[in-house]
């Protein structure tokens, strides 16, 4: 397998599921149900099928339990193909390119249905997956959570003025600069909807996303956009931004989190005009 794949190779399956759930996820799991210690590749498989990070690696049992009962378990708990002892080089490695052509083309549409197609960064849809995950970890981990939303500022004359091509190319700018302002690998930003952009912080109290708040803002101000129909005096493109940070707890849930974030944003971005 070397010659074609990169390979990883653990022998229990705790060890199996941190490989999976880290940095440098596998795009295929070949799998035996006989492992040394408590875990067996069923219970494995059941832990990688039940988080939303591991549940599409696409598993393979490789096993020497040759009966029809064993064979429909590891199907019902989410592999994708069960390959018995003794088995054959040629028809493993047939098997594992087509499950992992399968993967890269289902990689590919999921993140197509993830990418807004406008900016080329994320949309609506991935934000929302990527909050409730993001919420799930900070609830493990009691840790804080902050959320920024972004909206550019008079876009609507923005685009009266210059006209939509010009508009679309502005929106592109902004999500381009968002992005860049991002310091760590865990931090997301993503299209809302329309002129509107949102960033999620993973662990960053509410002094850290103030911070990067003024630094959103500020690179914003910086790329010195001519906007003549601005309400504000500097004539220039500016945001305005509102942003919310909480610790889960009982009494505080993810909605809650963006009901915070969403009610004083509505009511003072129309009287703040300095940006924020």
């Amino acid at each position: 397998m070397r010659e074609d794949y990169e390979i990883a190779v653990a022998t229990h399956g705790d060890e199996v599921v941190r490989i999976a759930a880290g940095n440098d996820a596998p795009d295929l799991i070949l799998l035996d149900i006989e492992m040394p210690g408590d875990m067996d590749g069923f219970e494995v498989c059941r832990l990688l099928k039940a988080e939303a990070s591991t549940q599409n690696i696409p598993v393979i049992f490789i096993t020497g339990r040759d009966d029809d009962f064993t064979e429909s378990l590891g199907l019902e708990l989410g592999a994708v193909d069960y390959i018995v002892k003794p088995f054959r080089m040629p028809v493993v490695k047939a098997r594992v390119r087509t499950h992992f052509k399968l993967k890269q083309q289902s990689d590919l549409l999921a993140s197509m249905a993830f990418v807004d197609g406008l900016t080329n960064i994320p949309n609506r849809r991935h934000f929302d997956e990527v909050l409730e995950n993001e919420w799930r970890r900070a609830t493990r981990n009691a840790s804080p959570l902050s959320v920024i939303l972004i909206d550019t500022d008079d876009f609507k004359n923005y685009n009266d003025h210059y006209g939509h091509a010009a508009g679309d190319d502005c929106l592109r700018t902004v999500a381009g600069t968002l992005a860049g302002s991002l310091r760590r690998a865990t931090e997301f930003v993503a299209r809302y909807g329309g002129e509107e952009f949102v960033a999620v912080l993973p662990g960053a109290d509410f002094a850290s996303a103030v911070a990067m708040a003024e630094t959103m803002r500020s690179n914003i101000e910086q790329l010195q956009l001519p906007h003549a129909s601005s309400s504000l005096a500097k004539k220039m493109l500016t945001a305005s931004f509102g942003l919310a940070t909480a610790t889960p707890s009982q009494e505080i849930c993810c909605e809650q989190l963006m009901k915070w974030l969403m009610s004083p944003f509505i009511s003072q971005k129309k009287a703040v005009k300095t940006g924020w």
